[in-house]
């Protein structure tokens, strides 16, 4: 499943007119993946938006699909099992095309998957307002970093 949407606001990138920041959110949960593309755009970002299942059967080429949209952030959820999804993001990582992207990890138990994989930068995002708020500022400190 692959949606570009144009986001509201420019967050701060320039004049108007302006391209906005893409952010390419990968998630299992549709109802993760439609709250994290709403608080993104409403801050302004253009959201592209993959599901990790689709990924993991093929459906979804991580790889063709970050070609593809280019984005400047991508926000990434490691789920249980932990320690294979982990070894999955390495693997996607280590791709070519995605060295040297920058990434923002969330999960629901940092405190599990740090356990099984050593400590993260993991966000532990659970749904709630404050854990979006804390997505959209690891977003901008990511984008910061790309400038």
């Amino acid at each position: 499943m692959d949606g570009a949407v144009a986001g509201g606001g420019d967050p701060g990138s320039g004049a108007g007119g302006a391209r906005k920041p893409v952010i390419a959110v990968f998630n299992s949960s549709d109802d993760t993946v439609e709250l994290l593309r709403t608080a993104l755009e409403a801050y302004g970002f253009q959201t592209v938006v993959g599901h990790i299942p689709d990924v993991k059967r093929g459906d979804l080429d991580l790889v063709d699909f970050i070609g593809h949209h280019t984005p400047a952030v991508i926000v990434y959820d490691i789920s249980p099992p932990y320690d294979a999804n982990w070894n999955f993001l390495r693997l996607v990582r280590s791709s070519e095309s995605l060295k040297g992207r920058r990434f923002v990890l969330t999960t629901t138990n940092k405190p599990a998957l740090d356990r099984l994989v050593g400590e993260t930068e993991a966000l532990e995002i659970i749904g709630k307002p404050y854990d979006l708020q804390q997505v959209i500022d690891a977003v901008r400190s990511a984008l910061a970093h790309n400038s």
